[in-house]
């Protein structure tokens, strides 16, 4: 069977259209401004990678008050050197405060890209704001009894214990502020480390 020939993707040849153009006018910027050698090739990487790690950060959720402004800054910096190599500036003369902004964009591009890698979000699972002050109080877990022990059943006429119906609210509680959902039978029943008819009893007085 004939293998289908590849597909073009415009969208990406577009993309890497723009980039190389917007490489090169990073570079003739950077050369004209006294960066001789690899360090104008250097320039337009680091624009490019501090857009890259803002996007990225941007994509990641969390804040984005930071990736928004990084983004912005390196925004700038392609499209100022972009139009500043169209014509309107003289390359052959370009003025003292542009070298300045070039020759400092190293530290700029620097700490923008640590900041945005080393001030990601916290990975899912951390305790929100609040709840490591007041945190809920651990209840011990019993460890869980094999389902095909059999278990005597007690009296369905037996009072529950009070302590333990405190015990199974606690249980419940924490399961809820955990997971968003009521507590089941079998998880509570787990918890307590108590035969299913008990627990089925307690979990009918938590209701």
């Amino acid at each position: 069977m004939a293998r289908p020939a590849p597909r073009v993707d415009a969208v990406l040849v577009q993309a890497v259209i723009a980039g190389a153009l917007s490489f090169a006018h990073l570079h003739d910027l950077a050369a004209a401004a006294g960066q001789a050698g690899w360090k104008a090739w250097a320039y337009p990487i680091s624009v490019d990678l501090l857009l890259v790690a803002a996007w990225r950060r941007l994509r990641s959720g969390g804040s984005k008050a930071a990736a928004w402004c990084w983004f912005l800054v390196a925004l700038v910096a392609s499209l100022g050197a972009n139009v500043a190599t169209a014509g309107l500036l003289d390359l052959g003369a370009v003025p003292a405060w542009l070298r300045i902004l070039v020759a400092g964009w190293p530290a700029v591009a620097f700490l923008g890209g640590t900041l945005l890698v080393h001030g990601a979000p916290k990975p899912e699972g951390t305790p929100v704001h609040g709840q490591e002050e007041n945190p809920a109080p651990a209840v011990p877990s019993a460890p869980e009894l094999p389902a095909a022990e059999p278990e005597p059943a007690p009296s369905s006429t037996a009072p529950v214990p009070p302590a333990l119906v405190a015990l199974g609210r606690k249980v419940a509680d924490e399961h809820r502020a955990r997971t968003g959902s009521a507590i089941d039978t079998s998880t509570l029943r787990a918890r307590l480390g108590v035969p299913l008819p008990l627990a089925e009893a307690v979990a009918a007085q938590l209701t």
